[in-house]
């Protein structure tokens, strides 16, 4: 009888340890614009998950200034998360960066912030994957519910985030 007890709690922590596992090996997140894609990834690059993305909703270029619905790109962190964000969890992206802040200065602009990868807004998960048919956040990147759910628990404060053209 010990040796089954002992045989199934072997069983239980290796079939328990690949979701542990998956956490601890994502180390950044690849996001291709033009591609509407957006990758988990491990240090060596092997790829743990992936995603369809919906992006703002003027995509071309890197973000510019408050207001013009551009997704930035350039290589940031995420630096905090929120439980309870109008959009179903979300994951700050470290925009703008001291070079974004100066390059708007310059400009006489103001760089914005407050870019997210989010699931749907509150009460629209309903509308699943059809979010991807068009890019209509405000600078953001938007995956499902479902999927902002698995983002959350595989991605640690401090992973770094490629944002690529």
């Amino acid at each position: 009888m010990t040796r089954l007890v002992a045989l199934v709690l072997l069983v239980f922590v290796a079939a328990a340890a690949p979701a542990a596992a998956d956490a601890a090996q994502v180390h950044q997140i690849e996001i291709r614009k033009s591609a509407r894609l957006m990758r988990l990834l491990a240090a060596n690059g092997d790829e743990i998950r992936r995603y369809r993305v919906a992006l703002g909703g003027n995509p071309v270029g890197h973000k510019q200034r408050e207001g013009d619905e551009r997704t930035p790109e350039g290589t940031y962190v995420i630096d905090w998360r929120n439980p309870k964000s109008a959009y179903h969890h979300s994951l700050h992206i470290s925009y703008p960066s001291a070079a974004d802040r100066a390059r708007a200065r310059a400009r006489g602009d103001d760089p914005g912030g407050m870019i997210m990868i989010h699931g749907l807004r509150r009460g629209m998960g309903w509308i699943g994957s059809l979010h991807t048919s068009l890019d209509w956040t405000n600078g953001c990147i938007a995956v499902t519910n479902a999927e902002i759910e698995e983002i959350w628990s595989l991605v640690e404060n401090g992973a770094t985030v490629h944002i690529l053209p």
